[in-house]
């Protein structure tokens, strides 16, 4: 009795692909490249897009001027002509007839396409002295034992190399995609899925590598969009809880005589918004939770008042303060200004950049670890291991778009117990839509600064091609006549594919602002000599700064009414409405000229955008519309999310639905130690790490 052949064990998605048919050292290598090194990382690369390819053709139904495709075996070559006009041809054979294919200029392919091989091609045929011919198809040589597929499909088009094509990749995946896929383990319960109208995750992998109809692809593209923002989302909450229930802050009272006290420092009178965000933060303080809050606040608004205030209430307590600041200019700027705020105050200020010398930065280090410095500024250099506080008690961070989440969570550290965390309040001026912000940072607090010191005037914001680069020159020439000052921006120090410093410091002297004085900025220059620079600038013994983007935060000039920036295009919304916020800091009307060529259509509206909207609110709306929120949440931060499918721009009534799931999740299972959250459990681990938490602003 003949007993049935045994079916042979599937392959583990751990296996290599270097056990996979047709995958030797090369290949294995190519798919290396792209972090394809087993079955489960072959299955989880994901298609990019779909071709719709129509049902192959034999060469008798071919009809000159259609795109089709056909296959047949190669019966004869040749090479024709000479020089440049060589032509390679080849006649490809099916059952039904001859088709002639031929490619100029590729002489090479007469040692690539050889006689008695089968091969597929697509292109239009069209009727040349007879004869059916196809100028130049796509092809793909295929292997004797493939079999003929003539059936109309949608073909999954993969990210893919030089070293290995899109349809090597997809060979591969569709001879291992059923053995693979009946091992994915969801880590979701059948019901689940299906009150979300989810399909399940096994059949979310099949129908995103195999689909039958556009409708399997989005179903299958929305089941694992929701997994990948319900894994951020899940992450956001644990990090919350254990930040809430876990890690204890200082507790820091504010009394009405410290309040009144701190703000006799200021010059000026506080706005209600910042007020009301002051009492939001003070509120924070006096509680043993560590702070988490967000500060939003357009281009001047005064975030970095409401910081001090904050800072000085740690002081006040007997405890440390930093704030960290993305480039040295600005770390340097806010030294001065606390500097002179606390002038004649007890509080004594440091500052730490990498610029510092050995000896004095292991003088500054000592000082700080004894507590003999109450507020610490500078820049990444807070976060290396040798930084070491007393007892620090408020963190603020600025411009957070500027930051890693990586570099944030490292400031939770810097106590000096594990359970102790510091108060961390975040600014920005890149504004993140309000629903983005909630929903993204699960229950992060935000405030919300909307609302401009008195006597701040829009500032008028033109865009011009750079036929006109002289309106601009002749407009800075008027207004330094005026006794005002301005400010050219441009993308480089020494231009080669852009416009640099020295080239517009060239053209000014030697043109309309012969008599002008004129200065550059940028950020190989040493500190001494930037803060002469901003010195003499301030006072007014400088007429122009050509300077890169090293200007771009926290720079104050009130007498700087021009801003000229050039290659406008090559930036950023949120870096030029940055910049454009470097002036209109007083009393007289200011103008900010965006010079550029525009060639592409984002590029435009930006642009468009710039001239339209004065709101840094309005422009990061615009600028989700536009790009979606990997500027608006940094680049670093939207890579550590781990986003491969969803798009937070349109996705974002699945990201609300992640965030509510998750939230009622942790809930449930605070520490994901339930037996049905293994594999969750597993899985986020493997996206995240063990931090869990590097997606919340700590």
């Amino acid at each position: 009795m003949n007993t049935p052949a045994s079916q042979p064990e599937p392959r583990p998605l751990t296996t290599s692909v270097r056990y996979l048919a047709g995958v030797g050292p090369a290949r294995a290598q190519a798919l290396a490249s792209l972090g394809l090194t087993n079955i489960g990382r072959l299955v989880a690369h994901l298609p990019f897009r779909y071709e719709h390819e129509r049902a192959e053709s034999s060469i008798a139904e071919l009809e000159p001027g259609v795109m089709s495709s056909v296959r047949g075996e190669i019966t004869a070559t040749r090479l024709a002509g000479r020089g440049r006009k060589q032509r390679f041809e080849a006649v490809l054979m099916d059952e039904t007839g001859r088709l002639d294919l031929v490619w100029f200029g590729q002489p090479y392919l007469s040692t690539t396409i050889l006689p008695g091989m089968r091969i597929w091609v697509q292109g239009k045929a069209a009727r040349r002295g007879g004869m059916l011919q196809m100028p130049h198809p796509l092809f793909e040589l295929l292997d004797a034992d493939e079999p003929d597929e003539r059936r109309e499909r949608l073909r999954p088009i993969y990210p893919a190399s030089e070293s290995i094509t899109s349809r090597q990749i997809e060979r591969l995946i569709e001879d291992i995609l059923p053995e693979a896929v009946a091992q994915i383990d969801d880590h979701f319960e059948a019901a689940y899925v299906r009150e979300r109208e989810l399909p399940p995750l096994r059949a979310a992998y099949h129908m995103m590598h195999a689909p039958d109809s556009p409708q399997q692809i989005a179903e299958a593209r929305r089941r694992l969009a929701y997994d990948e923002l319900f894994m951020l989302q899940l992450a956001v909450h644990l990090k919350r809880r254990h930040v809430h229930e876990v890690l204890r802050a200082p507790v820091l009272e504010t009394s009405n005589e410290l309040a009144a006290r701190i703000r006799c420092r200021f010059p000026y009178q506080l706005t209600a918004a910042q007020e009301r965000v002051v009492s939001e933060i003070t509120r924070d303080l006096a509680r043993a939770i560590p702070t988490s809050r967000l500060v939003q606040g357009d281009v001047g608004s005064g975030k970095t008042a409401v910081a001090a205030i904050a800072m000085l209430i740690a002081v006040a307590n007997g405890h440390q303060a930093a704030i960290m600041a993305p480039t040295e200019i600005l770390a340097e700027q806010h030294h001065a200004a606390l500097t002179e705020l606390l002038l004649g105050s007890r509080v004594r200020i440091g500052l730490l950049t990498g610029s510092l010398s050995a000896d004095n930065r292991i003088a500054l280090l000592a000082q700080l670890a004894a507590g003999d410095i109450d507020v610490l500024i500078g820049t990444h250099a807070l976060l290396t291991e040798t930084v070491e506080f007393a007892s620090l008690a408020v963190v603020v961070i600025d411009e957070q778009h500027r930051f890693g989440v990586h570099q944030r969570a490292a400031l939770r550290t810097k106590t000096q117990d594990q359970h102790s965390s510091p108060h961390i309040l975040v600014m920005t001026a890149t504004p993140i839509p309000r629903t983005v912000a909630m929903t993204l940072f699960g229950d992060l607090d935000v405030s919300i600064i909307d609302e401009l010191p008195p006597g701040r005037k829009p500032v008028e914001t033109r865009v011009l091609r750079t036929a006109q680069r002289a309106d601009a020159d002749a407009l800075i020439a008027e207004r330094v006549a005026l006794g005002q000052q301005a400010f050219v921006v441009v993308p480089t120090i020494e231009g080669e594919t852009a416009i640099g410093v020295h080239d517009v410091v060239k053209r000014l002297s030697q043109g309309a602002l012969t008599d002008a004085r004129i200065a550059t900025l940028h950020g190989k220059l040493a500190r001494t000599d930037r803060e002469v620079i901003m010195a003499d600038f301030r006072r007014g013994a400088i007429d122009v700064v050509v300077a890169t983007t090293v200007i771009e935060v926290g720079v104050d000039i009130p007498g700087a009414t021009v801003m000229v920036i050039e290659d406008a295009d090559r930036f950023g919304l949120a870096q030029l409405h940055q910049l454009r916020g470097r002036v209109g800091r007083g009393s007289q009307a200011s103008i900010c000229l965006l010079i550029a060529d525009p060639k592409t259509p984002d590029a435009q509206r930006r642009l468009e955008a710039m001239a339209s909207l004065s709101s840094g609110f309005d422009l990061a709306e615009r600028d989700f519309e536009i790009r979606g929120p990997g500027e608006l949440i940094g680049a670093r931060q939207a890579g550590d999310m781990a986003l491969k499918v969803a798009d937070l721009s349109r996705d974002l009534e699945l990201l609300k639905l992640a965030s509510k799931d998750a939230a009622s999740w942790v809930k449930r299972s605070p520490r994901l130690d339930s037996p049905a959250d293994v594999i969750l459990r597993r899985r986020l681990r493997h996206t995240y790490g063990d931090a869990l938490g590097l997606v919340d602003i700590g």
